[in-house]
């Protein structure tokens, strides 16, 4: 029986394992190594072995512990090393009990063993070389890592034996301990001889002293490392796919990730196929019939170019139901192959493009392997070597399998994500508006483009809503939060927006109603506040809502915890309006103020959100700065402006959606305004008429002059009877002709049904009958009554 060896690290863990010490002991590799080495001492050990003690030669024999569970006499010889970190480790040399001698006496017994027959027998490849680096001695470990006896060893250098790489770092490395007298420890890659494999070797160059304490030789001991460090690179490799894979919620982009990670470290050549149906976002279900279609999302080659692909990614390749794709799809199995194999023959010969690829590099081994997540078979992976001599093993298919479940789990995740991110845009872009309404009051562009961040969609909206009088308004908003949720509070807050502005409240009174509204939904939805802020956030709004007249040329705008406008005049300043900042929506009981200015005619207002002006890149307010800087610059139209904007404002990736409205404004001329001062007199009502009929003439408009003065009566007749003076009429012609009737009288007009022989009562029926809309705005000095008569061929 030979000798066995091992190595013990300064913590007395065990860091290498002969197959002499397996054969010795009964123990493998994996249960021995990285485990205390105390485990192997007999029952009969009181206390750990001392190395140190075994270098001296003050120990006995040993007992030691066999797999089986009965003890076993051996006597240790111990050589101290470092490891790759600079710690002291010891080779322990295990010598088995019918070679065994006692350590007391000073030659050894005729058939018993000695250190020397140990050293020449062990298993560990062991060297001895002199001060001109030339092989004094070498173990039978070294003999069979070379491929040279003994004999052929002495005498020669380490550059006369093995490749120049390896030579230059072991010769440097004894120079250094003839030099200080300190061990070295190292790591090489390489082949010992020719016709061996590629493997990985931890050196250890130890000082060898002779009794004057001269270091006159040095001794050479290379542990065979290549399991370990391939297990150390599957470990890395799956850290790095655990790190790297899924670093974005892209379906695409997360299946390259994967094969840039794996290529050149597990395969030469990755390809990943995914089922059609889930990249259109429906549950992936594969045909079990026929052919199978796959759309390629991800390839990587280690070769320039990706040449051994027979298609482009996003191309739909189709495997026979016979390959081992196929089959690997519909079983849900990993499968492992040589080109030789019958099953890849038949591939071969059912694909002749793809035969012209393997045979034209080579190709010699590939696996298999599903992209499973949930229960669902997303696609497959293929994993090709063409490169590297070595084939694929089971445990390359088990690493293979490994790294496909956490890139499928990353690729679902993906999935899902798109799945509900389109969901939430068609909604969110279903409650945006479809087709501005037609007024005159401001030409206007807008912008809306959702975030591209994992959080998902956010609730940025933004509105333009006709108002009475020719007068429109324009507003924009925000709901904290992203997803579906906060997309479906945007819309309950846009059509709360909507109809409080069909009442024509002043914007800071609608604030106020839209504050308890959101207030209300808080509540509603039973969603638990923070303790301290009483806030939660997927249902806090920020809103701007501004009203312009194109008669009076002003704007009056109040804000809710929203960025303030931006007002570009004729002249090409740009400046924020000095808004009140406002508490965002859903706070609730704190009040709203209003500011009112003039705008030229032709200037631009611009409104957005904080998307807009709020980055990654640069802070608020750096980024409202560049917006003035924009808006100041020409631009051949709004649209052109609009694009600008968002070129040189967003990163490529918004981590937050973005509504963007701009407006230039118009201004109703004199000759499209009528305005008459009445007195509270009955008889006025026939003066009113014709005043009306005669505009109406100068106008083109006699199609609807009878409408007209029909509504103007009743208006007119109403505001002499019920409202207090002063009486003015307003003729405005927009899109549709509007109707105003002003009073200082601050109480409401109603509609009410007339009995058979009452006398009135019928005024406002009528209206509403005539009159496209009409309504109620109440003013600081009073309210107006208005309606709106459709002008034939004019309205869109």
């Amino acid at each position: 029986m030979t000798s066995a060896t091992a190595v013990v690290d300064a913590l007395g863990n065990v860091t290498g394992w002969s197959t002499g010490a397996q054969r010795l002991l009964g123990y493998p590799y994996e249960d021995v190594v990285g485990r205390p080495a105390a485990r192997l001492l007999g029952r009969n050990a009181h206390a750990p072995v001392d190395f140190s003690a075994v270098l001296e030669g003050r120990n006995a024999t040993t007992p030691l512990r066999h797999r089986d569970g009965h003890d076993m006499e051996a006597e240790l010889q111990a050589y101290a090393s470092l490891d790759r970190e600079g710690k002291a480790q010891w080779l322990i040399v295990a010598t088995p009990p019918q070679q065994t001698r006692p350590r007391q006496e000073p030659y050894p017994y005729e058939g018993e063993a000695t250190a020397e027959e140990a050293f020449a027998q062990s298993h560990l490849p062991v060297m001895i070389y002199d001060t001109e680096l030339r092989a004094l001695r070498g173990s039978a470990g070294a003999v069979r890592a070379l491929g040279l006896s003994e004999r052929q060893m002495r005498g020669r250098r380490v550059t006369d034996i093995m490749p120049p790489h390896i030579c230059t770092t072991v010769e440097e490395g004894m120079r250094r301990v003839f030099e200080t007298g300190e061990p070295e420890f190292f790591h090489v890659h390489g082949r010992p001889r020719p016709s061996a494999h590629g493997s990985f070797w931890a050196v250890t160059v130890s000082p060898v002293r002779n009794p004057a304490g001269e270091v006159r030789h040095v001794q050479l001991i290379a542990l065979d490392v290549t399991e370990l460090h391939r297990a150390r690179e599957r470990l890395t490799l799956l850290n790095d796919v655990s790190t790297q894979v899924g670093s974005t919620l892209d379906v695409t982009r997360t299946a390259q990730e994967m094969v840039d990670v794996a290529v050149g470290r597990l395969a030469d050549f990755i390809t990943i196929d995914l089922l059609d149906s889930l990249l259109r976002g429906f549950e992936p279900r594969p045909s079990d019939e026929g052919s199978i279609g796959l759309r390629r999302v991800a390839q990587q080659s280690v070769l320039p170019g990706v040449p051994e692909s027979v298609i482009r990614p996003g191309d739909v390749d189709y495997y026979p139901d016979s390959s081992p794709p196929a089959r690997c799809l519909l079983t849900g199995h990993s499968s492992l192959h040589r080109t030789l194999d019958e099953a890849v023959e038949s591939w071969r010969t059912a694909d002749p493009a793809r035969a012209v690829k393997v045979h034209a590099f080579g190709m010699h081994s590939l696996m298999v392997i599903p992209l499973r997540a949930r229960g669902i078979t997303l696609g497959v992976a293929v994993l090709v070597r063409h490169r590297r001599r070595d084939p694929f093993n089971e445990d390359d298919l088990l690493l293979a399998e490994e790294i496909a479940a956490r890139a499928a789990v990353a690729v679902d995740n993906a999935r899902r994500f798109t799945r509900e991110r389109t969901t939430a845009l068609a909604l969110q872009r279903s409650l945006l508006p479809q087709r501005l309404s037609a007024q005159d009051a401001v030409e206007v562009a807008h912008r809306y483009l959702p975030a591209r961040a994992q959080a998902g969609l956010g609730g940025d909206w933004f509105d333009v809503i006709p108002l009475s009088g020719a007068r429109v308004a324009l507003v924009v908003g925000d709901v904290v939060g992203h997803g579906l949720r906060a997309s479906a509070t945007m819309g309950r807050i846009r059509t709360a927006v909507r109809t409080l502005a069909d009442v024509d409240l002043p914007p800071e009174e609608l604030l106020v109603h839209l504050d308890d509204l959101v207030t209300h939904l808080r509540r509603e939805e039973g969603t638990a506040a923070d303790s301290e802020l009483d806030i939660v956030t997927d249902l806090i709004a920020t809103c701007l809502y501004l009203v312009y007249d194109p008669v009076s040329r002003r704007c009056t705008a109040a804000g809710a915890g929203h960025p303030p406008p931006a007002v570009v005049t004729p002249d090409g300043t740009a400046e924020f309006v000095d808004l009140p900042v406002g508490p965002p929506l859903g706070v609730g009981g704190l009040p709203f103020e209003a500011v009112e200015w003039e705008v030229p005619r032709g200037s631009l207002l611009a409104l957005y959100t904080d998307g807009l002006v709020e980055s990654l890149e640069h802070d608020l307010d750096k980024g409202m700065a560049l917006l003035l800087q924009r808006l100041e610059r020409p631009a051949p139209s709004l649209e052109a402006m609009c694009d600008d904007l968002i070129r040189t404002l967003l990163p490529v990736q918004p981590s937050d959606d973005v509504a963007l409205l701009i407006a230039r404004t118009q201004a109703l001329g004199t000759g499209r305004v009528a305005t008459w001062d009445l007195p509270s007199d009955p008889a006025t009502v026939a003066g009113a008429r014709g005043e009306v009929s005669r505009r109406l003439a100068d106008w083109g408009l006699d199609d609807v002059s009878f409408t007209t003065e029909l509504v103007v009566s009743e208006l007119v007749t109403n505001a002499i009877r019920y409202g207090d003076p002063p009486i003015q009429l307003r003729l405005i012609r927009d899109t549709v002709l509007i109707c105003e009737v002003f009073d200082a009288s601050s109480t409401a007009p109603h509609m009410r049904r007339a009995r058979i022989f009452d006398e009135g009562g019928r005024g406002l029926l009528l209206v509403a009958q005539f009159a496209e809309r009409w309504g109620t705005r109440h003013l600081a000095t009073g309210k107006s009554i208005w309606a709106e008569i459709v002008i034939p061929n004019e309205r869109s």
